[in-house]
């Protein structure tokens, strides 16, 4: 039968020989049919073919000669173009025979043509008819290319030898090494599904099957009988990789071998098919071999986010873990309170709402094995026994506690009942928490510190930065980091005394010789009791805030539960936010019967009792009366009263009864030690060392500034932060012992020199880490500060500013003996005398008339006030100073800034 039809098609075509080649039409909803054409009255060579398999009959094929080159040529002439065809005969077995153009029409070029008379294929003459042009132009073209030796008629050549790279290299894992992940040249031979195809590698002619790294698209299931099924979106997803790469010219990336299965990246030149993919929804990241995709696994994730956003194609039905929160619940800054087993965070949110967040996609170091059953006897404490618990708990703490943390949440884990091996979770928040741009999570794992939850494939709720958390623990495995590490375990063994009074007994007297002893504060039971550890101690013990009276918590006693106090809950949500997982100072004066220990807490400056007392959240307790501290207490309880604040609100002031108080008297206690006075403040307070403990503070000096000489520290590497000690370099170019009391900036950090008790403002070149040999521990810093006892200094400036010259005259950088009298809120009041002559300091002011006396009631101290009121009625007599216009306190003048 002969008939002629006239087809236009568009882009797609695969060349199967030199004679045969597969056109399609434009998509419409869908991969468009495909047709094979076959060239009419001529014959290229046969390309080889593989056995069939399960068919013990079929053999393998080699090329024929010229069969490669003629299929080459046609590939680069067709390959994406416009071919119109005409299809001259139509066998019984449905096979189409007839001539391609290229173009929309037949004036096109006529492809048989071009063929021949490269000498690529021959013309069947046994069909031709005289009577037909293009027969008769066929066999005028090959004759041609015969004369011309052109091709198939030229001398020798003309084979090339394909090898199947699974038959042929023993270990393909060794030839992927080999090419270095270097981008070769190949051409797609076959598109198996969106993501898997047959490529001949150029210039030596490999044929390798490749998987594309990092996605995976819908597939063709094969059924017992044979039958191939598609998964939903697998032909089109097979359709959109053939229409792109099918028989064309390409780069491929080899960049691993998985089980025999090679993973590469396909470049083109209009773009990167895997990343096409992903972003048109024809296929889904996958974890295990992202991890060797050499262009950026945040490219892949970005386009499958995109693809996901838009719900295209396999995404269709995609619901997002966080689609039903708000952008600010998804998105927030908060600041840490408290970190809770290494993996979670307790937040504090803007509106002063407290949240938890897990860490997204990390599990914390946990018991595995023998380790749960080992020493059933012994109370299990995970932060203390789970090997790197403690140090992960650590690193957490010391980067973010009380600090602003921006958190963005990934997913929303469901709660879980409790299974026979797994207990019950409630609902958990999981986000990725950053802070200076540094992602905490990668950071803890980076450490080895924590390890990656591996997901199922189709598991969605997994942390936005996932790839990051698996390579920085590939390269804490590779660096044998923390978990990872072949090294023994560190082994944290603490004390818990807690409750143990006989423990408790042993370590009393250690701890109140110690004097300010460094703490974390690892649990707040209320407003006033805490669980401590103390690091140089390894020791945790139950510590009670001494001086105050805090409102009691509600807990469960035998005869039911005890109610809670007012105000009990926010004294101790104060004392959390103010103290908890912080590092503090503790003085620790006694214990009571149940092996608590009591005294004083310092967080940088602050006293934990005087603060709660401040707040009026707490009382002062008649306990604080001998305390250095009391005098602050009752000062800031005075003021909560006044203004009725909370615990005071319903207070009423009862009237105050005239007390006769019968006491011993006691005789005055003097015991004069000799001092250096090294500073004295504008207030009139004033430093000075012990002249006792002069020769070991010079021994200190030499040998820091020795070291010092030796290892200079680099300029501008200390990080100066509110109270630490340091040493700091002085205007006269030594360096010195000091604590930081203030950083404004870099160039304005106010520190206080410890051993001196002068300050000054410096910037952090002229700072560096204090050696521990040299530290506070070695020898307590020198200069004490104290105040002159008796007196009060007039609140003039004028006035004030002639009194400090005259005592910085007097007694500044020389040696005085030095009294105390009695405790005050700050610091002790004292007589000062002259080294040589022994007179008293202070009432030598006080008869110059530029001091009033400060009278004292208590008894043993009424001989030596009286001299000092007798020398003040001496100076206001002779009209001395500020008493050169009289009595100026007979009218109680308080406007004017005095008092008697």
């Amino acid at each position: 039968t002969h008939f002629l039809r006239r087809f236009i098609l568009f882009s797609f075509i695969q060349v199967l020989s030199g004679c045969a080649i597969i056109v399609r039409g434009q998509p419409r909803g869908g991969p468009p049919p495909e047709r094979q054409i076959n060239l009419s009255n001529m014959r290229a060579g046969a390309i080889a073919r593989r056995a069939a398999q399960g068919q013990p009959d079929t053999k393998d094929t080699p090329d024929e000669p010229w069969a490669f080159q003629a299929r080459e040529f046609l590939r680069k002439k067709l390959i994406g173009k416009e071919v119109c065809f005409t299809v001259e005969i139509r066998t019984s077995l449905g096979r189409e025979y007839g001539m391609v153009y290229l173009g929309k029409d037949t004036t096109g070029e006529n492809i048989a043509e071009s063929l021949v008379n490269e000498g690529l294929a021959t013309v069947r003459r046994e069909g031709i008819r005289g009577n037909n042009p293009d027969q008769a132009r066929l066999c005028e073209l090959e004759d041609q290319a015969k004369s011309s030796k052109k091709g198939m008629w030229s001398e020798g050549g003309g084979t090339h030898t394909i090898r199947d790279l699974k038959y042929t290299i023993e270990n393909p894992r060794n030839f992927v090494d080999s090419l270095h992940q270097k981008p070769i040249n190949a051409i797609i031979e076959h598109v198996r599904d969106g993501s898997v195809v047959r490529a001949l590698l150029l210039p030596d002619y490999y044929l390798v099957t490749v998987m594309l790294s990092g996605v995976k698209c819908p597939t063709f299931k094969r059924e017992a009988d044979g039958t191939e099924t598609p998964e939903p979106f697998a032909a089109e997803a097979k359709f959109f990789t053939e229409s792109r790469l099918l028989q064309r010219d390409v780069q491929i990336i080899l960049e691993s071998c998985h089980n025999q299965v090679i993973l590469g990246t396909i470049l083109h030149p209009n773009g990167n098919i895997t990343e096409l993919l992903l972003k048109e929804g024809f296929a889904r990241c996958v974890d295990w071999s992202m991890a060797v995709y050499t262009q950026g696994a945040e490219k892949l994730r970005a386009a499958e986010r995109s693809a996901k956003e838009r719900k295209v194609r396999i995404w269709k039905d995609y619901v997002a873990p966080t689609a039903n929160l708000d952008q600010k619940d998804r998105q927030f800054v908060a600041k840490v309170m408290q970190v809770v087993n290494a993996d979670a965070l307790v937040v504090k949110l803007n509106s002063g709402e407290y949240k938890t967040i897990h860490l997204s996609s990390i599990r914390a170091p946990r018991n595995e094995g023998e380790e749960k059953n080992k020493d059933k006897d012994k109370r299990f404490r995970p932060l203390y026994d789970i090997p790197y618990m403690f140090e992960a708990r650590e690193f957490l703490r010391k980067k973010l506690i009380g600090k602003k943390v921006s958190a963005t949440v990934d997913y929303i884990r469901a709660a879980t009942g409790p299974g026979e091996s797994t207990p019950a979770f409630a609902e958990r928040t999981c986000a990725t928490v950053t802070i200076g741009g540094i992602n905490i999570a990668e950071a803890l794992v980076s450490k080895g510190l924590a390890t990656v939850i591996r997901y199922r494939q189709d598991d969605d709720q997994r942390s936005s930065h996932y790839d990051e958390l698996l390579a920085a623990e590939a390269r804490a495995i590779k660096n044998g980091k923390g978990l990872h590490s072949k090294k023994e375990v560190p082994i944290h063994r603490v004390a818990d005394i807690s409750g143990e009074t006989q423990k408790a007994k042993q370590f009393l007297p250690f701890l109140q010789r110690a004097g300010r002893s460094e703490a974390v504060v690892e649990y707040v039971f209320s407003g006033s009791r805490l669980k401590l550890y103390m690091p140089k101690e390894t020791c945790l013990i139950t510590f009670l805030l001494a001086g105050i009276e805090c409102p009691r918590s509600s807990r469960n006693l035998p005869g039911g539960v005890q109610v809670a106090e007012p105000f009990s809950d926010e004294a101790m949500l104060f004392t959390k936010e103010l103290v908890l997982q912080r590092e503090v100072e503790v003085e620790v004066e006694s214990m009571d019967k149940a092996g608590n220990f009591i005294g004083w807490l310092h967080i940088e400056g602050v006293n934990l009792s005087v603060a709660l007392v401040e707040n009026a959240l707490s009382k002062v307790h008649f306990t604080a009366e001998r305390s250095p501290y009391y005098k602050a207490l009752v000062s800031v309880e005075e003021a909560c009263r006044q203004r009725k604040e909370k615990i005071w609100a319903n207070y009423e002031e009862k009237p105050v009864e005239e007390v006769v108080h019968v006491s011993e008297e006691k005789e005055r206690v003097t015991n004069y030690r000799p001092v250096y006075v090294t500073e004295i403040a504008d207030t009139l307070h004033f430093y000075a060392q012990d002249v006792e403990t002069g020769a070991q503070l010079e021994s200190l000096m030499e040998a820091m500034r020795a070291e010092i000489a030796t290892h200079p520290p680099v300029e501008g590497s200390y990080s100066a932060r509110r109270g630490d000690y340091c040493l700091a370099k002085f205007a006269d170019g030594e360096w010195y012992r000091a604590r930081v009391e203030k950083v404004e900036s870099q160039a304005k950090v106010h520190v206080f020199y410890i051993d001196y008790g002068n300050r000054e403002v410096v910037s952090t070149s002229r700072l560096a880490v204090m050696p521990p040999a040299f530290s506070t521990r070695t020898l307590p810093a020198q200069a004490t500060e104290y105040t002159f006892a008796f007196i009060q200094v007039p609140q003039d400036e004028d006035a004030r500013a002639d009194v400090v010259d005259c005592v910085v005259r007097d007694i500044q950088n020389s040696q005085c003996l030095l009294n105390v009298e009695y405790a005050g809120a700050t610091c002790p009041h004292v007589t000062i005398q002259f080294g040589d002559t022994k007179d008293d300091v202070g009432l030598g002011l006080v008869k110059e008339g530029l001091v009033m006396v400060d009278v004292r009631k208590e008894k043993h101290l009424q001989k030596i006030v009286t001299e000092y009121l007798n020398s003040q009625e001496s100076a206001k007599s002779a009209r001395l100073n500020i008493w050169r216009y009289g009595d100026f306190r007979a009218d109680d003048a308080d406007e004017f800034g005095y008092r008697r």
